[in-house]
């Protein structure tokens, strides 16, 4: 198959915060069912693709991204490989990515790059898969990666990638602590597995098929922040701070100036705080600006990956 396609494509894709996260019993096969509520919003990943004879990434950005492979193992190659491999293009890509989403700090940015470079890379080689087949494309490289195609508020299943829309109303104001390092996903589930193992006797066993609460979906249909700040809850989030304790003095300092809630977004180490409106995002960025935390404001529900 050859390209008719434009010289260059560019596509912006958003990270998430998970506002709702309960992860089932590991199965037999070490993995794990969630239940999410899943909301994209307003950082973004802007991944640019032009034609080339093989696979290259180049990566810039306003976060840290020492943790950023620059070879095969960048999950925006592995994405363009998968599609060319589905759709039997001999090219290549070059792909430049401009990260505003924290590396490994449980926002999606990864995920982002692969739903970005998928779109990109259909529109630039004009291989005009359908939307579902993007969408399983997206499945194989990773649970979060068919959320950041899609955007707004979802629910995901299973692990994670079987998602459902769900009603959202009105906007959520987001301020953001992001970390100067990062947590390793299996690592914080590995702990989580742990804990639950050494509390066994005293701890409930988790519901091999979780389920996101009915409270968390009347807050988002409601668009009430008051609401969700009661609602929000993440399983991983006591494995987080066991690993990385600093991030409880975070949560407080930030509920002490003014969020309605924090919350650990998925894995970490980012720390979402949710707050009543815009005003009060201000004041709470100014707070924790102050005492020397970067942080960040951040808008939602927005839409998933998009040609710019």
């Amino acid at each position: 198959m050859t390209s008719t396609g434009p010289d260059t494509v560019h596509v912006r894709a958003p990270g998430k915060i998970n506002v709702f996260l309960k992860v089932g019993a590991i199965d037999d096969t070490g993995y794990h069912d969630v239940a999410i509520a899943y909301q994209a919003v307003s950082l973004y990943e802007e991944v640019r693709v032009r034609e080339a004879s093989d696979f290259q990434v180049e990566v810039s950005g306003s976060v840290e991204l020492s943790r950023v492979p620059r070879d095969g193992a960048n999950i925006a190659i592995r994405a363009a490989r998968l599609l060319a491999a589905r759709t039997g293009y001999r090219g290549g890509a070059h792909i430049e990515i401009e990260k505003h989403v924290p590396v490994t700090g449980g926002m999606g940015g990864g995920s982002a790059d692969a739903a970005a470079t998928l779109l990109a890379c259909d529109a630039l080689w004009s291989t005009d898969l359908p939307r579902e087949e993007l969408l399983e494309l997206a499945r194989e490289l990773g649970a979060d990666v068919p959320f950041a195609f899609t955007g707004g508020t979802a629910i995901g299943t299973g692990r994670g990638d079987e998602l459902s829309p769900a009603l959202a109303q009105g906007t959520f104001h987001w301020v953001l602590a992001l970390a100067d390092f990062g947590l390793s996903t299996p690592a914080v589930y590995a702990e989580l597995d742990e804990h639950r193992a050494r509390h066994a006797q005293d701890i409930f066993p988790a519901d091999p098929r979780p389920t996101v609460e009915a409270n968390v979906l009347q807050a988002l249909r409601a668009g009430d922040p008051h609401m969700l700040a009661d609602a929000m809850h993440n399983d991983l989030q006591a494995a987080a701070l066991h690993l990385e304790p600093s991030l409880s003095d975070v949560l407080e300092l930030g509920e002490q100036s003014g969020a309605l809630a924090g919350i650990v977004s998925g894995s970490g180490p980012t720390v979402a705080f949710l707050a009543a409106d815009v005003d009060s995002a201000l004041e709470l960025q100014v707070a924790l600006s102050a005492a020397r935390l970067n942080v960040v404001r951040a808008t939602g529900p927005v839409h998933g990956a998009r040609i710019v």
